[in-house]
C-alpha cells in the first residue's frame, strides 16, 4: 500500500512537471489543515509523511518554558519532565495527533489543498519554463475555442492565443497545426499563462531563420521589420559579408525561399528591403515598390520626414487605406508625410504669395487705439496679416493685452477685411490723402482773405487820417466871411464822409463772411475778426 501511494505521487510528479517532493509536501500541508479543522485547535500542528508505511502523522509541537504564556503553544519545564526527564528550557516536546478519527469532511478538506498545492507548483514550473522563451517559435495544436480565443495544446502546457493575436485573413479548425512564436508568460493569468502570437512580426522573423541559412548562421541579420498581419509585412535586411546579397539571400532561387513563408502565412505579402544607415536612402527604399523623387529631414528632433513622390506614383506610395507608408514609418521609425509633386508646387506657390504680399500696417486697423498698435508691435506683431492669423490664446499672451481688447482687435480685423481687405485700407489712405489737400487749399484761402481785410482796414485808416488833417487846415484858413460857405461846404461834405465810411465798413465786413467761409470751422476767422 505503501508502495502503490508512492508510486502515485511519482507518476503525478511526471504527469504535472514537477518534484515528488512537491506533491509530498502538499499532501503533509492537506493533513495539518485537515487535523486543524477537526480538532479546532490553534496548536502548532505539523505533518510527517513515512514514505515505508504510506503513513500521515499529525503531530502537536511545544516550546518548553519556565513560565507559560501561550497554552498552546507552549508547556512549562515541570509538566514537560513528566514526559520526557531530560528535555530542557527551550527544546520541543512533541505529541502525536491521531488521524484515524478525521473523517470524511477532512479527507475532503485534504484533497482540496493538495490540488491547489500541485496546481501552484505546475504554474510555477511553467512560468519559470517559458518566460526564457518568449520569442521562440514552436508548433501547436488548436484544441478548442473559448470565445473569440482559441486554446491551444503545447505538448507540456496549454496555451492561449487571443483574437488579437490572430491573423485578420486566417480561419482556424480543431485539430489543425499552427507555427506560433511565445508572445508573453501572464503569471496571473486564471486560465493558460502562455500567449502565444500569429500575428507578430517576430514570428515573420523566425521563419525566416528557418528558411534562410545566411540568417541563422549571422551573415545576413534581420534589422527592423513591420507587420500588418495577414496582409503586408516590410523586412529590412543587412549583410555582414559585403560578397553576400541579403535580399538574393532571403529570396532564394525562384523566389522559394520567400514563397515557402508566404504559403505559411497563406499569402501574406512580404517586402525584402536592404537596409541602410542614413535615413534618407532608407525612406526611399522602405517604401517600395514607390518611386520617390527626394526625401528631405523636415524636423530632426521630432523624427519628421517629408517625402516627394511623382503625380502617378501618390496612390502606390500611400497604399491601400495607407497602409505602405504606414509600414514603412514603423520600419524606419520616422513619421512620414508623403505629397505629390504638383502639391509641393502649389504648396511653394503660396509660399511665395503669402511672403511677396504686400502687407498692411497696424494702424490701418479702425478702432484699435495707438497704445494697444505699440504692445502688439513691441511683441512682433507689424501687420494686419500676421494679427489675423493669431488665436486670441496667443493674443492674451502679450503683455496688457486682455480678453476685452482680444474681442475688440478681432472686431477691428472683421470690418477691416469686410471692407474689402487691402483695396479698402488704399482706399481710405486716399481719401485721407484728398481731405487733407484740401484743407491745406482752404487753410491757404483764409490766409491770403485775412492779408486781404488787413490791408482793407490799413488803407482805409490812412485815408480817413489824411481826410481830418485837410479839414483841420481848411478850418484854419477860412476867413470870417466865408465861414458859411465854411460850414456849407463841411455840412455837404459830412454826407460824404459817411458814405465812404460806411462803404469801407460794408467791404470790410464782406471780406470777413467771405474768410468765414473759406475756413469752415478753422481758428482762422476768429483771429481776422479780431
Amino acid at each position: 500500500m505503501a508502495n502503490l501511494l508512492y508510486q502515485q505521487i511519482e507518476m503525478l510528479s511526471r504527469e504535472k512537471h514537477i518534484e515528488p517532493e512537491v506533491v509530498v509536501s502538499a499532501i503533509e500541508d492537506a493533513m495539518v489543515v485537515a487535523a486543524r479543522k477537526y480538532y479546532k485547535t490553534e496548536e502548532d500542528l505539523r505533518a510527517k509523511f513515512n514514505q515505508v508505511t504510506g503513513q500521515v502523522d499529525v503531530f502537536s509541537v511545544h516550546i518548553v518554558v519556565e513560565q507559560v504564556t501561550d497554552s498552546n503553544k507552549e508547556v512549562s519545564l515541570t509538566d514537560a519532565k513528566k514526559k520526557n526527564p531530560e528535555v530542557e528550557v527551550g527544546s520541543e516536546i512533541i505529541l502525536a495527533k491521531p488521524t484515524d478519527v478525521l473523517g470524511r469532511i477532512a479527507a475532503q478538506t485534504a484533497k482540496q489543498v493538495i490540488l491547489q498545492k500541485v496546481r501552484e507548483a505546475e504554474r510555477d514550473t511553467i512560468f519559470n519554463e517559458y518566460h526564457t522563451r518568449v520569442g521562440e517559435l514552436v508548433t501547436v495544436i488548436v484544441k478548442r475555442a473559448e470565445g473569440p480565443d482559441l486554446i491551444v495544446d503545447m505538448g507540456r502546457t496549454e496555451a492561449r492565443l487571443p483574437k488579437r493575436e490572430q491573423s485578420k485573413l486566417e480561419t482556424y479548425n480543431i485539430g489543425e497545426r499552427l507555427r506560433v512564436v511565445i508572445k508573453m508568460v501572464d503569471r496571473a493569468a486564471k486560465g493558460p499563462q502562455v500567449i502565444v502570437s500569429r500575428a507578430d512580426a517576430s514570428l515573420v522573423q523566425r521563419l525566416f531563420e528557418m528558411e534562410v541559412p545566411e540568417i541563422y548562421d549571422g551573415t545576413v541579420q534581420i534589422r527592423f521589420a513591420a507587420r500588418e498581419a495577414g496582409e503586408r509585412t516590410k523586412v529590412a535586411v543587412a549583410s555582414r559579408d559585403k560578397d553576400v546579397d541579403p535580399v538574393g539571400a532571403c529570396v532564394g532561387m525562384k523566389g522559394m525561399r520567400v514563397q515557402s513563408i508566404i504559403r505559411e502565412l497563406r499569402g501574406e505579402k512580404i517586402d525584402i528591403i536592404p537596409y541602410s544607415e542614413e535615413t534618407v536612402a532608407f525612406a526611399q527604399k522602405a517604401l517600395s515598390p514607390a518611386k520617390v523623387t527626394r526625401v528631405q529631414i523636415t524636423d530632426p528632433e521630432a523624427h519628421k520626414l517629408e517625402v516627394i513622390v511623382e503625380d502617378s506614383q501618390l496612390s502606390l506610395a500611400i497604399g491601400k487605406k495607407g497602409q505602405n507608408v504606414r509600414l514603412a514609418s514603423k520600419l524606419i521609425g520616422w513619421d512620414i508625410d508623403i505629397k505629390s509633386e504638383e502639391e509641393k508646387r502649389r504648396e511653394i506657390e503660396d509660399q511665395m504669395t503669402r511672403l511677396t504680399a504686400p502687407a498692411t500696417p497696424l494702424a490701418s486697423l479702425a478702432g484699435v487705439g495707438a497704445k494697444t498698435i505699440e504692445k502688439m508691435e513691441a511683441a512682433g506683431i507689424n501687420n494686419v496679416e500676421a494679427l489675423a492669423a493669431m488665436t486670441p490664446e496667443q493674443l492674451m499672451e502679450i503683455p496688457g493685452i486682455g480678453e476685452k481688447m482680444v474681442d475688440k482687435i478681432y472686431q477691428a480685423v472683421n470690418r477691416f477685411y469686410e471692407g474689402g481687405g487691402d483695396a479698402a485700407a488704399a482706399t481710405e489712405e486716399g481719401a485721407q490723402a484728398v481731405e487733407g489737400a484740401v484743407g491745406s487749399e482752404s487753410v491757404a484761402e483764409g490766409e491770403q482773405a485775412t492779408e486781404e481785410v488787413a490791408e482793407t482796414t490799413e488803407t482805409s485808416a490812412e485815408s480817413e487820417a489824411t481826410e481830418q488833417e485837410a479839414s483841420a487846415d481848411a478850418d484854419a484858413n477860412a476867413s470870417p466871411d466865408s465861414e458859411t460857405a465854411g460850414n456849407a461846404e463841411e455840412s455837404s461834405a459830412e454826407p460824404a464822409d459817411s458814405t465812404t465810411t460806411d462803404s469801407e465798413e460794408s467791404k470790410h465786413a464782406t471780406a470777413t463772411e467771405d474768410a468765414s467761409e473759406s475756413h469752415g470751422d478753422t481758428e482762422q476767422p476768429e483771429e481776422a475778426k479780431s
